[in-house]
């Protein structure tokens, strides 16, 4: 049994779509339950409920946490050390590898390329959580207690992903025949991790003995775009105009005066004020696979899109 526990994301649907690969048993947790595969077992599970979290992980080889929580800094306070530990505790109980999908915040504003041991120095709060949930993660590895990873990707776009700001305000909007709005500066470079790459590595590494007890970076396009190439590629893949609006600071704070998911992505915009470079050759290198080049993700992203109108 392999056991995604927060699986309605856009993450774990594409990791469902992949373990079938590996086992003939999946079981998606969530609160809210829906199916991927057909043939998966779904459960009704509070992550926050530490009885509920180890009911729903028993039986299980392998555990993914893949849960998202409102992007509020006093919920991600309150919630995510809650979570991790209920999920920890639960794995231990039924000696369940556990694989954790992290982002990059706990690396704070990095000068460079963000690699797999670049040092915990977050600029924000939410940054503070993610360390504190990564190292409380990595301590059992080091104390022998548990057998864990954590694999980290960048900003999202792909298909299905609508939580990608990418996606939201791009793609979204030249769907419509808007114009495109894009965060600070649209002449730094900033890596995207393809959402189907991740969900496939994050299902190949889950299944790999030799791979625990580390950080991976998911595969990422390392031929880094700018935003206005990103920009430029998204709208003739969509057969429109590369008209689009960069938004500054000043403007997404009043905007963020009425918009909670804006005014929490305030303290985050140090990751577009420069080049936001992320290194996945680790996982190149050891496993012969390289990302979706950007042109091609971009494409399959914009029909994605296309069919929807």
């Amino acid at each position: 049994m392999q056991t995604i526990l927060g699986a309605t994301g856009v993450i774990g649907n594409e990791l469902a779509k992949c373990l079938p690969q590996y086992t003939d048993k999946v079981r998606l947790v969530s609160r809210n339950l829906k199916t991927v595969l057909g043939n998966e077992e779904l459960v009704s599970a509070d992550l926050l409920d530490a009885a509920a979290t180890s009911k729903a992980i028993e039986e299980s080889e392998v555990a993914y946490l893949t849960a998202g929580l409102r992007y509020n800094i006093k919920t991600w306070q309150q919630q995510w050390p809650v979570i991790m530990r209920n999920v920890i505790e639960g794995c231990k109980k039924y000696h369940c590898r556990l694989v954790f999908f992290d982002n990059v915040y706990a690396y704070g504003k990095v000068n460079g390329w963000m690699k797999e041991d670049t040092p915990y120095n977050p600029s924000s709060k939410k940054g503070m959580v993610r360390r504190q949930i990564a190292e409380m993660l990595m301590n059992e590895v080091k104390a022998g207690s548990l057998q864990a990873m954590i694999v980290r990707a960048a900003d999202f776009y792909g298909p299905n992903t609508e939580m990608s700001f990418f996606n939201v305000m791009v793609f979204a909007n030249y769907a419509k025949s808007k114009s495109a709005q894009y965060l600070l500066r649209d002449d730094v470079k900033h890596s995207f991790t393809y959402t189907p790459d991740a969900g496939a590595a994050t299902a190949l590494l889950g299944n790999t003995i030799t791979a625990f007890n580390q950080v991976w970076h998911l595969p990422t396009d390392m031929q880094v775009l700018t935003g206005k190439e990103m920009l430029e590629l998204s709208a003739a893949a969509m057969g429109t105009a590369p008209k689009y609006m960069v938004m500054k600071k000043w403007l997404l704070r009043i905007v963020g005066l009425f918009m909670e998911p804006i005014r929490e992505s305030i303290e985050m915009l140090y990751q577009n004020d420069s080049d936001y470079l992320f290194d996945s050759s680790k996982f190149e290198k050891e496993f012969g696979q390289k990302a979706t080049p950007y042109p091609e993700g971009i494409k399959a992203t914009a029909s994605y899109y296309m069919q929807k109108k």
